[in-house]
Formats: structure tokens, C-alpha cells, sequence
């Protein structure tokens, strides 16, 4: 009895196969027209464009110039001397070290632009407030590549 049953699973065993899954057609060059509703795939890993248009010089692929979507935070960046935060160590008596962030001085000024007969409303660190008093405002604009008469 116990080898009819060996014999029967063995049988049951050998024509057991596994579930297929779908397949799932691929996207290439010559079959991309079969999806008129695709559009276009962006890869969130390298940031390549995937498109249907096979009239497309570099046959579907291209670079994704589009930056990724940010929230919108006023930077803590001199736009005069490009200075920024600095990390450094906060070291408690028992010389544990804990990173901390040592930020930019940053103040909002009026400042007379003498070329512009007007005042500028700048944000700028104090060593730059320094520098535009020793080298002057033009100065210190050109040199940042800062255009004043937008501000």
C-alpha cells in the first residue's frame, strides 16, 4: 500500500508544474506604437526618459533635464561670498561629540546703490556687509555675478 501511494505522488510530483505568471510585453522601439496610451516613462533611479515616439533621433531614450520636485526653503547661502553652514563637534565634559551646525551670519540690510540712485534690500552675511563698505556695492555685485537692477 505504501508503494501505490509513493507511486501515485510520484505521478501527482511529476506532472505537477508551477503557475506561470502573465507575461508582461515590454516596452522597445518596435512595439512601443501597441501603447498609444503610454506616453512616457521616468525612470526614478537614473533618470532616464523612456518615449514612444519611435520618429525619435535617439530611438526612445533621453536624458531628464525636468530637476526633481523640492519644497521651496530660503537657503542660508551669502550670495556675495557664498558662504554657508559649517558641521562641527559640540563636545560635552564627558568629550562626547554630537555634530552640530554653526550657521551663517545673515541680515537683511538696505543698502544705497549709488549707481542705481535707490535703496537694495539685500540678504547678506556680515563679512560681506564688511566688504561692500571697503570695496563698494558695484564692486562686490560684479564680482558675485549679482544683477542689482532686478532687486
Amino acid at each position: 500500500m505504501a508503494a501505490a501511494a509513493m507511486a501515485t505522488s510520484g505521478v501527482l510530483f511529476q506532472n505537477y508544474r508551477k503557475p506561470q505568471l502573465p507575461k508582461i510585453p515590454s516596452v522597445s522601439r518596435t512595439n512601443a506604437t501597441s501603447f498609444p496610451g503610454l506616453g512616457s516613462l521616468t525612470s526614478q533611479f537614473n533618470g532616464i526618459r523612456i518615449s514612444h515616439n519611435t520618429t525619435d533621433a535617439s530611438y526612445g531614450l533621453s536624458t531628464n533635464s525636468a530637476p526633481a520636485l523640492q519644497p521651496i526653503v530660503a537657503s542660508r547661502v551669502c550670495p556675495f561670498t557664498g558662504k554657508r553652514a559649517n558641521k562641527a563637534n559640540k563636545v560635552s565634559f564627558s568629550n562626547h561629540k554630537t555634530i552640530k551646525r554653526q550657521q551663517v551670519n545673515l541680515q537683511y540690510k538696505r543698502i544705497w546703490w549709488e549707481n542705481g540712485k535707490r535703496w537694495v534690500y539685500l540678504k547678506l552675511s556680515t563679512k560681506a556687509l564688511k566688504t561692500i563698505e571697503k570695496n563698494g556695492l558695484d564692486a562686490m555685485a560684479k564680482k558675485a555675478g549679482i544683477d542689482l537692477s532686478k532687486k
